[in-house]
């Protein structure tokens, strides 16, 4: 390596490695989190006067009335967040050239309005459903869209999308995303751990990039929300971790959803490829990988709920308590306990799929399939325990 080595001039910058303001990504995370903790106290109090409060239904794992809202106290720390990243001289530049950031911001706005209303008053699927549609709208808007995509089949083949279609599949990602959180969030704390698990996952891989890219401000404004949603949702545990002081109603699963979206479309949907060797598939396909990785137990809930659901000849939108973490009750797991086994699937096929592409794969490779043997073990254990007490 060269003494003009573009790594050695981004290793001397202030504020972090390989053009990574560290230090400065982690005072946005905890001005996120100082700011959530203490807007949603007062949340807490303005949604019960407000009669935004969920009351137990049969389905519900709560048993007491519960004030909802707690997205809007999320939401500010967000926006507390990025407004001192912005005056930040480290993390200037990635407002100055891209409107990733305020894309994100405007967008997180639209649905926090929409599931604010929804937690007061309710609203019908269809609409909400259109209020998706018009946050994944304003993400295309301002540019943040899925513009490449790589097809790892034969020799491998870089697709360009169109305007339309990079609008389309942007569009219903978001919407795809913003449902999934929303079916998830069925117990204490659950929704808030896997966006803080997911942002940190996304956040290491913008971090990663910046490293293999030189320090391109493109990878800044990912690398920023997704701090800035990890400290938002460890902010929002404390209220909400069981038993819980308020949930963060729709409001703050459709936000989570939406700042995720946006976070790994930023992320990965404009990624330049070429930085990678040809052989390299999964450094090709590493943002697609950590998206998915991220987002799999939600999405797999959902898909199990949407097919449940139309066989039983019922909307895929109608609620049942049959969802994965009810499951998981069902088989002797703590409310708890529950949280924690599903938190560390998520992590490790996150953080698997970040190590992955940034760390050699013959390290990743056995500590992966070790997690693995760990988690399904803590998994089955309540299974195994009802098993031996009846023999």
């Amino acid at each position: 390596m060269s003494a003009t080595d573009p790594v050695i001039d981004i290793l001397a910058q202030p504020g972090g490695g390989a053009g990574v303001p560290i230090r400065e990504l982690m005072l946005i995370c905890l001005t996120a989190a100082i700011v959530t903790f203490l807007g949603t106290g007062l949340i807490r109090v303005l949604a019960t006067r407000g009669g935004a409060v969920a009351y137990p239904r049969d389905r519900d794992v709560h048993v007491a009335p519960t004030p909802r809202m707690g997205g809007v106290g999320m939401f500010l720390g967000i926006v507390a967040a990025m407004y001192l990243a912005q005056q930040l001289p480290a993390l200037t530049r990635g407002f100055e050239y891209t409107t990733d950031i305020q894309a994100a911001v405007i967008a997180g706005a639209v649905i926090v309005v929409v599931g604010m209303i929804d937690d007061r008053w309710g609203l019908d699927a269809l609409t909400k459903f259109m209020g998706q549609v018009t946050a994944g709208g304003v993400l295309v808007i301002f540019g943040v869209s899925w513009y490449v995509l790589y097809l790892p089949f034969g020799d491998g083949t870089t697709v360009i999308l169109d305007q339309l279609q990079a609008a389309g599949l942007t569009v219903f990602l978001t919407v795809l995303m913003v449902n999934a959180m929303n079916f998830v969030d069925g117990l204490d704390g659950l929704a808030a751990g896997l966006g803080l698990i997911a942002a940190l996952a996304i956040c290491a891989f913008s971090v990663g990039m910046l490293f293999d890219q030189g320090g391109d401000v493109s990878v800044y404004p990912p690398a920023m929300l997704a701090a800035a949603l990890a400290g938002a949702c460890l902010g929002f545990l404390p209220h909400n971790f069981q038993p819980a002081r308020i949930f963060m109603g729709d409001s703050g699963s459709m936000l989570i959803g939406l700042m995720l979206a946006a976070v790994s479309t930023s992320a990965s949907g404009k990624i330049s490829l070429d930085l990678y060797g040809p052989r390299d598939l999964l450094g090709l396909l590493a943002p697609i990988l950590v998206v998915v990785a991220v987002m799999f137990i939600p999405l797999l809930d959902l898909l199990l709920a949407v097919i449940r659901r139309t066989r039983a000849g019922r909307s895929p939108f109608s609620p049942d308590k049959m969802h994965l973490h009810h499951r998981l009750l069902e088989i002797g797991h703590s409310h708890r306990r529950v949280v924690l086994v599903i938190y560390g699937w998520v992590a490790l096929l996150a953080f698997g799929a970040v190590g992955g592409a940034l760390i050699d794969r013959r390290i990743v490779l056995p500590v992966f399939i070790a997690g693995a043997v760990l988690a399904l073990v803590i998994t089955m254990v309540p299974r195994f325990s009802r098993s031996g007490r009846r023999f």
